[in-house]
């Protein structure tokens, strides 16, 4: 597997990826925005198709459509807070919409519908330093503000409190959250990209007993399930957005068990009440 040149790129973008997606997808979870990064991976869709119909590259596309809507959801959202899901959907509607019109004029169908599930043999050099780029990009954000973001997920009105300028946390993470999607749609798909910032999270919440225990865990569930997708989907020739999503769907279901079954242990253990 390793002697081809298209799956040693594939193994290190899905890396990258696997990595920084689960650091978005934490925080998104706590705020109870991970919708938003169904409504981008969507969105995407549209700067793909002007990416194929103009003739440069989609993924560039894609991340300045991103970008635009993820910004667009977060100013509809303080103006109107109360209908915070409202900005979701009206974005993710809008670029879904333009997204159909374009697909029906973009050349080679092929094309578009490797961005829908994803593709391991289209990630070129220059994905990979884009990947890179943006990967160190967040990581070094994830860790310098630490603090803050765990602060603003949790509370943003006490973070604010609190003396986090969250302002321009907020500007920062929407913007490396919106590029991190685009990034993502062409290994895992935009109709998959949700999954891998939802599910890893999820699972580690069945486990964790802190932030920082969850951190690390979703981190690490996010390389599992993505390298082994990235394996069964070259393996098994299938799309990677699927193998990636089936198995951070079975881990899932095993940490659920997992869970289950040491609560009991841990109740039976319990010395009777007087």
């Amino acid at each position: 597997m390793l002697s081809f040149a298209f799956m040693r790129k594939a193994l290190l973008v899905g890396f990258m990826l696997s990595v920084m997606i689960p650091l978005i997808g934490i925080v998104m979870v706590n705020r109870k925005t991970s919708m938003i990064g169904d409504a981008l991976s969507h969105t995407s869709l549209t700067g793909v198709g002007l990416g194929l119909i103009l003739g440069f590259d989609p993924i560039i596309g894609s991340m300045i459509v991103c970008v635009i809507a993820a910004f667009l959801i977060e100013t509809i959202r303080k103006k109107f807070p109360q209908y915070g899901d409202m900005a979701t959907a009206v974005i993710m509607s809008t670029g879904l919409g333009i997204a159909a019109i374009l697909s029906d004029f973009a050349p080679g169908g092929n094309s578009f519908e490797s961005y829908l599930f994803g593709s391991i043999s289209s990630v070129t050099n220059i994905d990979v330093i884009n990947v890179g780029i943006v990967f160190i990009l967040v990581l070094v954000a994830s860790i310098t503000r630490y603090a803050a973001l765990l602060s603003i997920s949790i509370d943003p009105n006490t973070a604010r409190l609190s003396g986090v300028n969250t302002k321009r946390i907020n500007t920062i993470f929407t913007f490396l959250a919106a590029v991190t999607i685009a990034l993502a749609v062409k290994m895992v798909g935009a109709l998959m990209v949700t999954s891998l910032v939802v599910l890893p999270v999820a699972t580690s919440l069945i486990v964790a007993r802190s932030y920082k225990s969850t951190f690390f865990t979703t981190v690490i569930l996010g390389v599992l399930y993505m390298m082994v997708g990235i394996v069964l989907s070259w393996k098994f020739d299938i799309k990677p957005g699927g193998a990636i999503v089936i198995n951070a769907v079975i881990g899932m279901i095993v940490f659920t068990i997992y869970g289950r079954v040491r609560k009991i242990s841990h109740e039976q253990t319990q010395p009777p009440l007087p």
